[in-house]
């Protein structure tokens, strides 16, 4: 096996948003950072590439809010360093029925952490948004200013390219085999299967849908980490609507509570269509898809709901006219991994994982936090307790949630 010579201070494996921040936080606070990807870099294969990503601070969880926020800062941060935008500002609109009780934590967790909240009846959403969101009978709205749409591939390469900027070294088509303990020079070695060994201080893995299986391989360890193939639907705008479902024209990104859980994002990717899915997936390995599993059950819950939601007219609800293919990685509470490995490895290898279709905006704190965690062996700022591993050895279901499951689950047939 080749030993390279460079000797790291941290070595990232997975460079998607979550890596790919670690290598510039790692970089930009004066470590040598080494970041391997097992694809292409930019690839479409996992979780971190596609259209857009709606960016939100409204969430049932209380702990999710101050993450996001102080991602709002990073993302501004790394495009005033990088010099191009790949957020664009939006207002957020959650909606739902005004006894939803997911939808109701999510508007009780805005005062205490400094979102201004409005919450809207139907009456009071009449003349919003161009008048095309309609609330059905005993429904609510809360808009925040707080949203946005992210442009994750170009995100995703605004990180790496600023990493590089800091000294990152950036390797892809590296697919690691093997993790273990450095004798004889200290700290920990990698191994990929082409046969390099690279030696650093500590270890990062942010592999995604490849978590459970890696570290499985890695450790013996098993992750409750599922990964899910979804499908992101996008519909057409009747003609005589377009700029009406537009930023420009106040256009949000929304999230719909109830079942479905329906999310969606101004029109701006495609010329005359509008992005609405459904969250949810079916079970796959991600190295076996077959790219199109169960993908009308996760479209046909969504005619309905257009034909509902949205001014009469509007927007054309036969059939997307357009369909993408991402993955999830779902933990049984919805909620991220983020820890240390612990036993043979204790401090020295931190894994992060488990995003369950809603970590990518909060990407730049999730790289700050394993950036601190992979250097300084702590935290400062953030409380990380619903995120430890050994949450689903107390409780195999893990954190405890007061309110109803967001994600739909399909099985194969």
């Amino acid at each position: 096996m080749e030993v390279c010579g460079d000797w790291f201070d941290v070595i990232v494996v997975g460079a998607g948003i979550m890596g790919s921040c670690t290598a510039y936080e790692v970089a930009k606070r004066g470590h040598k950072a080494l970041l391997l990807e097992k694809f292409d870099f930019l690839h479409h294969l996992g979780s971190s590439h596609g259209e857009s990503r709606t960016i939100r601070a409204t969430y049932p969880e209380d702990y999710y809010a101050s993450m996001v926020l102080e991602s709002y800062r990073l993302w501004e941060e790394a495009q005033s360093e990088i010099g191009y935008r790949v957020l664009t500002r939006t207002s957020h609109f959650d909606m739902g029925p005004a006894a939803n009780k997911s939808l109701q934590c999510a508007i009780a967790n805005c005062e205490p952490n400094s979102i201004n909240a409005r919450i809207l009846d139907r009456s009071q959403l009449h003349d919003m948004f161009s008048g095309v969101i309609q609330l059905p009978e005993q429904w609510i709205g809360v808009e925040t200013d707080v949203g946005g749409v992210i442009k994750p591939t170009k995100a995703v390469a605004m990180f790496q390219a600023l990493a590089i900027r800091r000294g990152a070294v950036l390797r892809d088509h590296m697919e690691v085999k093997d993790i273990g303990r450095d004798e004889a020079g200290g700290g920990i070695w990698v191994s990929t299967a082409s046969g390099e060994r690279f030696r650093g201080r500590k270890c990062v893995l942010t592999v995604g849908a490849w978590m459970r299986k890696l570290v499985k391989e890695v450790s013996g360890l098993d992750l409750p980490i599922q990964p899910l193939h979804t499908t992101v639907c996008y519909w057409k705008i009747k003609e005589g609507h377009e700029d009406e479902f537009s930023p420009k024209a106040g256009f949000p990104t929304f999230a719909s509570y109830g079942e479905p859980y329906v999310y969606g994002t101004p029109s701006m990717e495609f010329p005359g269509l509008i992005k609405i899915a459904m969250h949810g997936g079916h079970p796959c390995d991600p190295d076996r898809r077959d790219w199109a599993s169960g993908s009308g059950v996760l479209v046909d819950p969504v005619v309905p709901w257009i034909e509902q939601v949205l001014l009469p007219g509007s927007v054309e609800a036969g059939k997307p006219v357009m369909k993408q293919a991402c993955l999830y990685s779902m933990t049984p509470d919805g909620d991220f991994i983020i820890d240390f490995l612990g036993g043979e490895f204790g401090k020295d290898v931190v894994v992060a994982g488990g995003f369950s279709g809603h970590g990518f905006k909060m990407g730049p704190a999730v790289g700050r936090i394993l950036a601190e965690m992979a250097i300084d062996g702590k935290v400062a700022g953030f409380e990380l307790k619903q995120f430890r591993l050994g949450r689903f050895e107390e409780d195999p279901k893990g954190n405890a949630k007061e309110f109803e499951d967001q994600v739909a689950f399909h099985v194969n047939p």
